[in-house]
């Protein structure tokens, strides 16, 4: 318990120095000036398909805010992107005491955070994301950047936030394809970590346990991230579901990332999993087939950053609560390519 009364999941990510508080809850945004230090200059990122008013309702409470609107959609992950949000801070006078909130899914706060560890190396970050997507993944790890290129995530850094506030009354706004989106994110933490946690999808109602949903998937990932801050071994288990999910989401079919991952997830799975893997995502409304160009999206993953010499380190599910990681060679990846249904 938390906030005077209002039940708030409060979890801590303990990196030392960059130690910080995950906070769930209801009410989370009109109390943010509790948990995060507003009293200075407050750039305020959100882009145009988030409600107008959560970002309003933050600058309330800042004592010198300048809110900046983008465009919906990856292209804001942009190179101009980056530069309209440094250029906002140089003209109203920054400095590194002063700090940038994202207010928004993951295309804001991963710009917002490359824009806050930019500016003169380094000022303070605050995510409070507004989808479920960026509440149970983006949100938390530090992971922060544009698209650059052609490239996802090309540039970048990571810049841990002072903080992340979930509102889970600002979800309330989504539409259920984008609530099902981010739960396949949820669905990757549970097979990978916690065969209990799967079972609530299997079983339980996902919008009635929407906030245990976002608590326990921000823990898989906490733990992770404080064994492998800078994904250089284990923290490569989150791309589970994306080695293929990434080489579908290239070809621009009008998926969102969630979908893509949820369709590069069966093809990583032993049988008995998939089956299983299959009942939840047709109970969540995901795609579990797709008529696509497999050597196009081959050729998509062969070229992404995490192919070394053809080879790609790839994360499988053999067992739900369990993975492997494994390299697997052009042949293994267009068989489980071809192996997706469509």
């Amino acid at each position: 318990m938390d906030n005077e009364g209002k039940i708030v999941e409060k979890l801590t990510v303990d990196l030392g120095e960059n130690r910080y508080e995950v906070r769930v809850g209801e009410g989370l945004l009109d109390d943010a000036g509790k948990y995060l230090n507003l009293d200075r200059r407050v750039l305020v990122v959100t882009d145009d398909g988030v409600p107008a008013e959560y970002a309003e309702r933050l600058a309330r409470q800042c004592r010198a805010p300048e809110i900046v609107t983008l465009p919906q959609g990856e292209g804001s992950k942009s190179l101009d992107g980056l530069s309209r949000l440094l250029h906002a801070m140089k003209e109203k006078n920054f400095t590194r005491k002063d700090c940038v909130c994202a207010v928004g899914g993951g295309v804001v706060g991963d710009l917002s955070g490359f824009a806050a560890a930019s500016y003169m190396r380094g000022v303070d970050f605050y995510n409070l994301p507004t989808t479920v997507l960026s509440c149970v993944d983006s949100s938390v790890g530090g992971k922060t950047g544009i698209n650059f290129d052609g490239i996802k995530n090309l540039v970048g850094a990571f810049k841990q936030p002072k903080a992340v506030l979930a509102d889970v009354g600002t979800l309330s706004t989504l539409p259920p394809r984008q609530v099902a989106n981010g739960l396949a994110e949820a669905v990757k933490m549970a097979l990978t970590f916690d065969e209990a946690f799967f079972s609530l999808f299997e079983k339980g109602n996902p919008e009635e346990n929407l906030p245990e949903i976002l608590c326990r998937s921000i823990a898989c990932k906490i733990k992770v991230v404080e064994q492998d801050e800078k994904e250089q071994g284990l923290r490569r288990v989150l791309n589970f579901g994306h080695t293929l999910g990434h080489g579908i989401e290239s070809l621009g079919l009008g998926l969102y990332h969630g979908e893509c991952v949820a369709l590069g997830m069966l093809p990583m799975c032993s049988e008995e999993v998939g089956a299983r893997l299959r009942a939840v995502l047709k109970r969540l409304k995901l795609p579990t087939s797709l008529s696509f160009d497999r050597e196009a999206a081959l050729e998509a993953v062969l070229h992404d950053k995490k192919s070394v010499g053809g080879a790609v380190a790839a994360v499988f599910v053999e067992s739900v609560g369990s993975f492997e990681i494994r390299e697997i060679g052009e042949d293994e990846l267009r068989k489980r390519l071809l192996s997706i249904e469509g």
